[in-house]
Parts: structure tokens; sequence; C-alpha cells
């Protein structure tokens, strides 16, 4: 799964995690927050849905970052008005920001397993003391083959307890119909 991996999918449009919006539990929460300065960042953002979503109704702090250079020119040529400047083409473990929010939409899951306990620690050293991150994490037993990856409440709890606050982790209830049952919605709070 390297970078040349990620940026051939997108070439070749073999994007199947990408429905073609924001998800459901991310619209739902996004619904909620009414600060519209919060600086949000989306890793892994890909054809980006849900930063438009936000975009489009007042958040104007959105960063994303993939490390698919096509993924990140398709979300800019479907949605011209978005900063440049904040949308980035590179490797999340490399960047160094500051954010209030993080949205996890199907990137912790595209991952190879050896990256989880980096992935917690980068999402702690880029988020503000008591910033969030959000979003949906696959509830499927982890096997070898993937992406995506699965994962278990126990094993979440087990690799984020430390360095976050386990604020919501419960069965999504607003999944897409193809991952019905198949996903928590989880809001872990940085220490």
């Amino acid at each position: 799964m390297s970078n040349e991996y990620w940026e051939n999918r997108y070439v070749q449009q073999e994007t199947p995690w990408d429905i073609g919006y924001a998800s459901p539990a991310l619209s739902s929460y996004f619904q909620n927050l009414y600060h519209k300065d919060l600086k949000i960042l989306i890793p892994g953002g890909g054809n980006s849905h849900e930063a438009e979503y936000l975009w489009k109704n007042g958040f104007k702090n959105i960063w994303v970052i993939d490390i698919s250079p096509t993924a990140i020119d398709n979300f800019l040529e479907r949605f011209p008005d978005f900063p440049k400047s904040q949308a980035l083409v590179g490797d999340f473990f490399l960047l160094n920001e500051k954010f209030d929010v993080i949205l996890e939409q199907t990137f912790f899951c595209a991952l190879n397993p050896e990256l989880r306990l980096d992935y917690v620690l980068k999402m702690k050293s880029l988020l503000y003391h008591g910033g969030k991150i959000v979003g949906l994490l696959f509830n499927f037993p982890l096997t070898e083959k993937g992406p995506p990856f699965g994962g278990s409440h126990e094993e979440y709890i087990g690799l984020f307890r430390k360095d976050f606050k386990i604020h919501i982790l419960n069965k999504a209830y607003n999944s897409i119909k193809p991952r019905e049952g198949k996903e928590f919605f989880f809001q872990f709070i940085a220490r």
C-alpha cells in the first residue's frame, strides 16, 4: 500500500469506499457544530465530500490531506472554490499543524495495521489539548486481507485510551446500507 498503490487507485477510478457524498453519520455530527471557525482536518481525504459539505455550510477553516495527487486534483476540479492552500498532497505522518477537530472517514482502516499506534500518536500531536477525533471506525474482525482493515471495540479502547478520553464509541445507527452494523461512530478527546 505504497503511495503508488493509492495514486493508481484514483487514476484508475477504483475507489469503492467513495460513496459520492458526505457520510450520513458525519453529516449528522456536522449539524451540531456551531463554531464555524473550528480548524478541521480530513486526513486521507480522497474526493473529500465531507470537506465540500462543511465548506458549503459555512466552515472555512477546513484542511484536507491525501497522499494521492489525483485525489486532490479530483476534489479541486469538482470544487474549484476550495482554497488550494488547504488541499494538501502529502503524507499525513509528516504534517505539522494543530487542529480543533480531525475527521476520520475510511483513513484508519486503509492504513497497514502496524501503523495504528503511530496513527494514535500522530493524531494526538496534531490536536490542540481538548481537540477531538470524530468519525467512523469499522466494526468487523481484523484480518490480514485489506484494505479495509477491521477492528473491534476492545482494540480501539486499548489503542486510544492512554492519549484520548473515550467520549463516544457506539455502533453507528446511520451507516450507509452496505456498512450497516459494521461501523462505530466515535468521538475521542485529546488528553
